[in-house]
């Protein structure tokens, strides 16, 4: 498993938990900016699973296009699995931002976090 991987999905469960509009909104001072930071939050988290995972599976590619060598792989199977287990990354990106695990600044105030 990834570092990446490994860091992501320690203790945080891929269930999603309510949680308190006024401890969000804490963070920033502004509800709707936290729920920003999370959601670009979510999104680089996003992006570095997704072009792990293709990197993954890339090396089970074949270049061939005959359906005669077309088979299942089960390590490429249990690798698309194991992604697919993996708690969603607004769930991530949350976790992280309620931990104070997120760097953000607001550029109008010149506030760095």
């Amino acid at each position: 498993m990834s570092k990446l991987r490994r860091q992501l999905s320690a203790n945080i469960p891929s269930v999603v938990e309510a949680k308190h509009l006024l401890d969000i909104k804490a963070k920033t001072g502004n509800l709707y900016e936290s729920i920003a930071v999370i959601a670009r939050r979510a999104n680089q988290i996003n992006i570095s699973l997704k072009e792990e995972l293709h990197n993954k599976l890339e090396e089970f590619a074949s270049h061939t296009d005959s359906l005669e060598e077309i088979h299942e792989n089960k390590e490429q199977i249990e690798i698309s699995r194991a992604y697919e287990k993996m708690p969603n990354p607004a769930i991530l990106a949350t976790q992280e931002f309620m931990d104070d695990k997120v760097y953000y600044r607001n550029n109008d105030n010149d506030l760095f976090r």
